[in-house]
């Protein structure tokens, strides 16, 4: 058992194993060394986030991060992770409900081009307009003619903001279809976490290849040089969140760069490109 002492003797992370090995299970001290490792890396890309979020307000730069991805694959946690240390007043997070009767009747992007960055901010998208390519079909709640027509816009929309200086950084989190089940049933056993789940979540597992077949159709005709997709493997939720976050800071040469003592390149075995994609795991 673990004891102040133990807690107040070492004085590096290596000395802190070895006491932890000394005293609990292997299958423990593995368990319990991951998370310490995770947290300490974990802090220090944080710290790197704050570096590139003053960077991007001093340079008076538009950064939009967008989320996607399948239910439970881990988009609101790492969301939480990117945003946990950084300055409010230049960052936001935005998570649309469904939309209004008179949203219904507007053009399909007014309601987001309301929410995107303004000069120096960062804006986090936990799903976006990228709904309509995917769940709105898979669920039939678009006609088949407001999501061809999506499909048509949604390249040129994106190129016009690139044109316009705005950087968007598009990620799908990957998740197998067992993951999915096994995330669904813990959170199903959480009440802290029950709110998670809906009638949507449970149909997402009977339409897996629907879901596959949209996410497809997304890829192929979204993905390009000026707005490429990047997929991030996420059935190891610690994984995806130090990847997905050494992705976005790989993407800008702000200042102190890698003061933090840690890579900020992102595995390749985990985040790839679209195209350089030869195995999903969904």
């Amino acid at each position: 058992m673990l004891t102040k002492e133990d807690f107040q003797s070492y004085s590096t992370i290596e000395s802190f194993k070895k006491v932890i090995k000394s005293k609990i299970s292997n299958k423990n001290f593995e368990s319990l060394i991951d998370t310490i490792e995770y947290e300490s890396e974990l802090l220090k890309l944080q710290a790197e986030l704050v570096d590139l979020q003053q960077w991007t307000a001093k340079h008076k730069m538009r950064v939009c991060v967008l989320f996607e991805g399948r239910d439970a694959a881990g988009k609101g946690g790492a969301i939480r992770r990117f945003t946990e240390h950084l300055n409010p007043r230049s960052m936001r997070v935005v998570a649309l409900p469904k939309p209004t009767e008179i949203e219904k009747g507007q053009w399909y992007f007014r309601r987001y081009i309301k929410e995107l960055p303004e000069p120096g901010e960062l804006v986090f998208f936990d799903r976006s307009w990228y709904n309509r390519a995917v769940v709105e079909p898979v669920m039939d709640f678009c006609t088949d003619d407001a999501y061809n027509k999506f499909m048509v816009q949604v390249p040129e929309f994106e190129h016009m903001l690139y044109e316009d200086g705005v950087v968007i950084i598009k990620f799908w989190f990957s998740i197998s279809k067992d993951e999915q089940k096994r995330r669904f049933n813990s959170r199903l056993k959480n009440p802290l976490k029950q709110w998670k789940f809906s009638p949507v979540d449970k149909e997402g597992q009977k339409r897996w290849d629907k879901y596959t077949f949209y996410k497809e159709q997304m890829f192929s005709q979204t993905h390009n040089s000026f707005s490429p997709w990047i997929i991030i493997k996420t059935n190891s939720k610690k994984q995806a969140r130090l990847e997905s976050i050494r992705h976005v800071l790989s993407r800008f040469d702000y200042d102190r760069k890698g003061s933090s003592k840690t890579t900020v390149l992102p595995d390749p075995n985990v985040v790839q490109r679209y195209h350089r994609m030869i195995n999903q795991i969904d």
